[in-house]
């Protein structure tokens, strides 16, 4: 179990990674073969498949700012609190600015690295924000 300290600082380096519009720095953050998962769906596994899905949130939102809400230890692991800002100006973007919550919950490999992290947020909120079904 990571240290509470270094988890702090961890989640504070991976919120500035989600900032920074290089999708390959998230990807860092979690083993070679990490894998991530948001709302149940297929998991995105090892680096480049994480790169390409944090990439996509950053190509659909030029000035996506994460903010770390939380994170707290747990013996298997960790829960992430993030809230995401940002219009939506991306290619085919709506033009609609959201704000949603979520969480990830980080089970972490030997390294120190996530090694699975299971993202939830609110999708019909996040669909109602982009301004589908008004």
């Amino acid at each position: 179990m990571m240290q509470q300290e270094h988890l702090l600082d961890f989640a504070q380096r991976y919120t500035c990674a989600w900032c920074s519009q290089d999708a390959a720095s998230v990807a860092a953050f979690f083993a070679s073969d990490g894998t991530l998962a948001i709302n149940g769906g297929a998991p995105a596994v090892g680096r480049q498949a994480i790169t390409a899905v944090a990439q996509s949130f950053m190509t659909a939102f030029p000035d996506l700012c994460v903010a770390m809400k939380k994170v707290v230890a747990s013996a298997d692991g960790a829960e992430y609190h993030w809230e995401l800002t940002g219009a939506n100006t991306g290619p085919g973007g709506t033009g609609h600015r959201v704000n949603i919550t979520g969480y990830e919950f980080w089970r972490f490999g030997p390294d120190d690295l996530i090694a699975e992290s299971l993202g939830s947020f609110d999708a019909t909120q996040y669909q109602h924000q982009l301004g589908f079904g008004i």
